[in-house]
C-alpha cells in the first residue's frame, strides 16, 4: 500500500535538518574542552541498555530522552538542581548524534538557546580517544 504524505507533513530528515540549523554543533574535542573549562554540562540521553552496550562518559549527567525537557526546563517543578537558569550550556550526547540534535533543539524551544550536541555522539567521542568507562558489550549490537 502506497500512502500519500499529508499536506504539511515533514520527513524525519527535514525535521533533523531544521533542528541542526538551530545549533552550533561540536566535535568531540571541542565539547570536551568546554567541559574541562567548566562552562557546560554534558547530558547523556541514551537509554540504559545502550549505555551498557557502548560504555559511558565519566561525569556525564544521565537524563534519558523521555524526561529531558522536564529535567531541564527552568520553570518545571521537576527540573534538576543544575537546570535553574536559561543560560546553561547543555551539550547533549546520544549514540551517533542524531537524537541528540533533536533533543538539543527541544531545549532551545524551552529557552536554553546555548544547548547543542556532539557530532557523531558517543561513538565519535570514544573514537576520538576521549575518556570513557565500561567495556562495550560487542554481543549487544
Amino acid at each position: 500500500m502506497v500512502m500519500t504524505r499529508p499536506t504539511g507533513a515533514r520527513t524525519i530528515d527535514d525535521i533533523l535538518a531544521e533542528a541542526r540549523r538551530r545549533l552550533v554543533r561540536l566535535v568531540p574535542w571541542a565539547a570536551a574542552a568546554e567541559l574541562d573549562a567548566g562552562d557546560a554540562v554534558l547530558v547523556d540521553i541514551r537509554p540504559a541498555a545502550q549505555r551498557r552496550a557502548e560504555g559511558e562518559v565519566p561525569d556525564a549527567l544521565i537524563v534519558e530522552r523521555n524526561v529531558l525537557e522536564w529535567r531541564f526546563d527552568p520553570a518545571s517543578e521537576y527540573r534538576l538542581p543544575v537546570a535553574g537558569r536559561y543560560d546553561l550550556r547543555v551539550i547533549v550526547l546520544c549514540s551517533e548524534g542524531y537524537t541528540s540534535s533533536l533533543a538539543a533543539a527541544a531545549l532551545h524551544d524551552l529557552g536554553l538557546t546555548r544547548s547543542t550536541d556532539v557530532i557523531g555522539g558517543f561513538r565519535a567521542w570514544r573514537a576520538a580517544g576521549l575518556p570513557t568507562r565500561g567495556v562495550p558489550d560487542e554481543t549487544a549490537r
